[in-house]
């Protein structure tokens, strides 16, 4: 068979690939943001330039590195209900101690992924439902960031700030972080030996501790890999803000669920988009920024948001029922 005719082939089969269930379900969170996007340029032309995306995408990162935090937990088939108050303690830290003792701050952050750490091994040493766990240690992280800064205040460091508001070429700096951790992230989960080990230990996890490996070394793993990416969620947004607040940051604990199963996460342990989890916290950013543009009532975003999510999951939902009939 000549090359000519291999490509022919191959293009007459590029119809039924595009529209297979298979395709259509990787493609929905990359298709659901370019929906929202080419909205909002029809909306408002002139976010279509350099300055337009960085005000439509600039608190897109944070959320993004809380996303990928709720990520990790659910690898190993957990919620964590308390991202949103760690962040927020993280902020604080990152506003006062960091800021004017840098040794201190850095060891409290240390100590903050330690006791992550120690959760994940609490919760599976004996046997604890993680959503009562982490929703307990949400008040405890909250009362923390209460101590460190009872009123909102304190200054980002300058390098964070600096860091946050460096100018990129051709896009803002925003999506570039955005895209690396990504595929950062999707490198080390989905294409490492390793990755693959700590996924099976949320789907599969007898075949994982026959095969050896200890299940509470990689809940222990996975959770400090969510309390280090919450670290950065909450330096990444007193870079943005150059202040704090201990509850900066509460409603990040509903948007990194959110961003996770609208990038194709699942509940069940081990299913997970590190890709597909980035492309949600921005479709989550832009979708207040959409509404914002069709004037809604601030008392009626938080709801629309929640018809995009429930919208773009019954779009899902059809598509793995007209997989299972395949």
């Amino acid at each position: 068979m000549t090359d000519l005719a291999v490509a022919q082939r191959s293009l007459r089969g590029l119809p039924s690939l595009i529209l297979s269930p298979r395709f259509l379900r990787s493609a929905l969170p990359a298709l659901s943001l370019t929906v929202l996007l080419l909205a909002i340029f029809y909306l408002q032309p002139r976010t279509m330039s350099y300055f337009g995306l960085n005000l439509l995408l600039n608190l897109a990162l944070p959320i993004a590195f809380a996303t990928i935090a709720q990520m990790c937990v659910i690898t190993v088939n957990d919620l964590d209900l308390g991202i949103g108050a760690y962040v927020g303690l993280v902020a604080a830290i990152g506003a006062t101690w960091l800021n004017d003792t840098p040794l201190l701050g850095v060891a409290a952050l240390l100590g903050c992924i330690a006791i992550y750490a120690a959760l994940g091994a609490l919760i599976h040493l004996r046997n604890l439902p993680s959503i009562v766990v982490t929703l307990g240690m949400s008040f405890v992280w909250l009362g923390l960031a209460l101590l460190v800064l009872p009123t909102p205040g304190g200054k980002a460091p300058d390098w964070i700030q600096a860091i946050m508001k460096f100018r990129t070429p051709w896009l803002p700096f925003t999506i570039y972080a955005s895209v690396g951790v990504a595929l950062i992230v999707h490198v080390a989960l989905m294409r490492s030996a390793y990755g693959a080990i700590l996924r099976g230990a949320g789907g599969n996890p007898r075949s994982v501790a026959r095969a050896g490996w200890s299940l509470l070394r990689t809940k222990m793993t996975m959770f400090a890999l969510a309390g280090f990416f919450g670290m950065l969620s909450g330096l990444s947004l007193i870079g943005l803000t150059t202040s704090a607040d201990a509850n900066i940051a509460l409603r990040y604990t509903l948007l990194s669920i959110a961003g996770v199963i609208l990038g194709g996460g699942e509940f069940v342990g081990g299913r997970i988009s590190p890709v597909g989890a980035v492309i949600g916290a921005m479709t989550l950013t832009l979708a207040a920024s959409f509404l914002s543009f069709l004037r809604l009532p601030p008392d009626w975003q938080i709801g629309a948001q929640g018809g995009i999510l429930i919208v773009v999951l019954a779009f899902r939902a059809i598509i793995n029922r007209a997989e299972a009939r395949r």
